[in-house]
C-alpha cells in the first residue's frame, strides 16, 4: 500500500512506480547527448514530470541512463500552429529553457512518430518557437537570435585561455579560447567558471580550439555538474562568439564535439533570424519502464 504523500508534494517511491510501470520511452542520442523521451500526446505524463521521477530515469546504474529527459507535449491553446510542445529536464531534475541536442532529437522523434512533417515544422519550448525541418538525414533547427553577446566577458583567463566571452543560446555559455582542449582540466576549471560570481544564473562552459575544417568544442554543463559528450546551444554559442573574435569563416561553422560527431552551426543573411542548427538525432531504442524505483 502506498504511503502519505511528503508534506512538500514529492510523489511518493510507490507512486512513481505506479504511474511508470508499462510506460513507453524512447532512448535517442544526439552527438553524445543522450535523453530519455516521454510521449505525452497519449497519455498524461503526470508524476513522471516531477523532479524525482526525472533524478531515477536519468540515474546510469540504476535507471535508464540520460544525461536528460525529454517531454513531448500537446501545444495547447497558446501553441497555434506548433505540431508539439517539448518540455526539457537536465538529469538533476532542473528544468531547463532550451538544450539545442534534444531539440534536434525532438525533430527526429516527432517525424518518426508521425505527428510533424519532415519538410518543415515548428513546435514550442521554454525559449521560444523553433523552426524545424529534417536536412538530408539530420534534423535542423532555427533557433532564436543569440542574445546578451559580449565578446570579453570581464573574467581574467589562467594559463592556456587566450579569451572568455559570453552568449545566450536559449541558455547561457561561457566560450574560453584555448591552446588545445585535450589538456583541460575541465572538472576543475569547467565548474570554476560555471559557478563565477560574475553569472547571476551561472553558465555552461565550452572551451575551443581549432581543428581541421573547424573547432574543437568541450563542455562543462550546469544540471549535469560536468563534461557532456556535446552541447548543441554551445555550438551556436561558440559560433556566435568565434564569429565576433573575428575567428569564423564562412557562413556555417562546424564544431567537432567530445563525441567526434560534429554540429554544424549555419548563421542566417536575415539579421532578424536566428542560427541553424544540424546535428545527430539518432533513435537507439523504444523501451518500457518496469521498475522505475
Amino acid at each position: 500500500m502506498a504511503g502519505p504523500a511528503p508534506s512538500d508534494g514529492t510523489p511518493t517511491v510507490e507512486t512513481l512506480f505506479r504511474e511508470a510501470a508499462g510506460r513507453a520511452f524512447y532512448k535517442l542520442c544526439g552527438s553524445g547527448n543522450d535523453f530519455v523521451f516521454l510521449d505525452g500526446f497519449h497519455a498524461p505524463i503526470g508524476a513522471l514530470g516531477s523532479a524525482e521521477a526525472i533524478r531515477a530515469l536519468c540515474a546510469r546504474a540504476t535507471g535508464i541512463g540520460a544525461d536528460g529527459v525529454v517531454l513531448l507535449e500537446p501545444p495547447g491553446a497558446e501553441g497555434d500552429g506548433a505540431a508539439f510542445r517539448m518540455r526539457y529536464h537536465n538529469s538533476d531534475g532542473s528544468r531547463a529553457t532550451l538544450c539545442g541536442n534534444a531539440a534536434l532529437c525532438a525533430t527526429r522523434l516527432a517525424v518518426e512518430l508521425g505527428i510533424a512533417d519532415p519538410r518543415g515544422f515548428a513546435f514550442d519550448t521554454d525559449a521560444g518557437r523553433i523552426a524545424a525541418r529534417m536536412r538530408g538525414d539530420l534534423p535542423e533547427i532555427d533557433l532564436q537570435p543569440v542574445t546578451g553577446l559580449v565578446a570579453d566577458a570581464g573574467i581574467a583567463p589562467t594559463a592556456g585561455e587566450a579569451r572568455i566571452g559570453f552568449a545566450t543560446a536559449g541558455v547561457p555559455h561561457l566560450v574560453v579560447r584555448v591552446d588545445d582542449v585535450a589538456v583541460v582540466d575541465l572538472p576543475r576549471r569547467g565548474r570554476e567558471l560555471r559557478h563565477d560570481p560574475s553569472l547571476a544564473d551561472g553558465a555552461n562552459v565550452n572551451f575551443v580550439s581549432p581543428v581541421a575544417g573547424g573547432w574543437r568544442m568541450r563542455t562543462y554543463e550546469r544540471g549535469v555538474e560536468g563534461e557532456t559528450l556535446a552541447c548543441g546551444t554551445g555550438a551556436v554559442a561558440c559560433a556566435a562568439i568565434l564569429d565576433a573574435w573575428g575567428a569564423a569563416s564562412g557562413d556555417e561553422t562546424t564544431i567537432v564535439t567530445s563525441s567526434g560527431r560534429p554540429l554544424h552551426v549555419r548563421r542566417s543573411a536575415d539579421e532578424g533570424r536566428g542560427p541553424a542548427l544540424a546535428g545527430e538525432g539518432r533513435l537507439v531504442f523504444r523501451g518500457v519502464v518496469a521498475e522505475l524505483v
